[in-house]
């Protein structure tokens, strides 16, 4: 019939394009990943693969097998900023690759504090990822953070704690208000506010991260990151993770961090770094932790974000196996 290719000829042109790109395109095409089991319901941010949110879900569905996704960008846009049409596109993708939300990944709070010094010192780390809001737009933030995460099924919203001082201590109390303020209105509204350990924020490590559930009750939670922790200096794992109140711990994610020769830290390949990720992922096992575990891939030494990500995931599924927490 008019206008349909043989199979014969499409099985052909994939074989002609994998020649020239040198990508496994047949493997691609017409594979899928089988699901995987986990007792931790894995994830990928999905503008850490690519901001075509179509490919960030085929990849993290089909390639991965994995049924969660981390939602923060997508198309140039921050989540906090699609329009209606945009919004609808993205839950037409998210149904067609049977993924569920884990958690709105949102910049809320990631803006300096009010009437302190701004860092020299810290000014450098700060990454926006295309969120460009002001303190005094903060409400409006958290409004939108709750109506997008009942919009895309979760009731988990990441957050921070304000871009980080040199001296915290004189703000730590009004900051530590504001985020339990937020915390019990988005309570009012059913979602779950979590505190990344961020090192460009003023929570950067285990041990900080610590002191501030002790000092946040409930219903605010955390969000660890132990690779956020290691570029601040810290022995994340198993030094850090210690420290945490487990039952406060609400998302994880999962990058690496390398030591260079010169003594700095930069953003690794899941399972090449200073992370020991088998071992993690054993004690989250062993302390009956059942939520997110999102990778977030930050290394770009594949050369693309999608590349990375597939390598990273490669390091991760490893780990993972070892610890007894991956199953096909």
């Amino acid at each position: 019939m008019e206008g349909r290719v043989s199979r014969r000829k499409l099985l052909g042109g994939l074989g002609a394009l994998a020649l020239v790109s040198g990508a496994p395109v047949l493997r691609r095409a017409y594979s899928q990943a089988v699901k995987v089991k986990s007792p931790f319901k894995l994830s990928v941010m999905n503008d850490e693969v690519s901001q075509d949110f179509e490919e960030s879900c085929r990849v993290i569905s089909q390639e991965f097998g994995l049924g969660y996704i981390e939602l923060r960008g997508m198309w140039g846009k921050n989540i906090l900023k699609l329009n209606a049409s945009e919004t609808a596109e993205a839950l037409r993708l998210l149904k067609k690759y049977e993924l569920n939300v884990t958690d709105i990944a949102s910049p809320l709070f990631k803006v300096d504090f009010p009437g302190a010094p701004i860092s020299k010192k810290f000014a450098a780390r700060r990454d926006q990822f295309m969120a460009d809001f002001t303190y005094e737009q903060q409400d409006d933030v958290l409004a939108m953070c709750i109506d997008q995460a009942k919009v895309f099924g979760t009731d988990h919203v990441r957050i921070f704690d304000f871009w980080r001082l040199d001296d915290q201590a004189p703000y730590r109390a009004a900051i530590n208000k504001k985020l339990h303020d937020a915390a019990v209105k988005a309570h009012r509204n059913g979602i779950v506010l979590m505190v990344e350990n961020e090192f460009a924020c003023n929570t950067a490590t285990g041990a900080e991260a610590a002191k501030l559930m002790a000092e946040v009750p409930a219903p605010l939670m955390m969000l660890w990151d132990a690779a956020n922790a290691a570029m601040d200096g810290e022995h994340a794992f198993p030094d850090g993770y210690k420290l945490l109140p487990k039952d406060r711990i609400a998302h994880c994610h999962c990058k690496d961090v390398e030591k260079k020769p010169d003594g700095s830290n930069d953003w690794a390949a899941v399972g090449t770094g200073v992370i020991d990720w088998a071992g993690q992922f054993r004690a989250l096992k062993a302390d009956d932790y059942a939520h997110a575990v999102s990778l977030e891939t930050h290394w770009r030494g594949a050369g693309t974000p999608a590349a990375s990500t597939r390598v990273s995931w490669a390091g991760e599924k490893a780990a993972l196996i070892a610890a007894g927490a991956l199953s096909a």
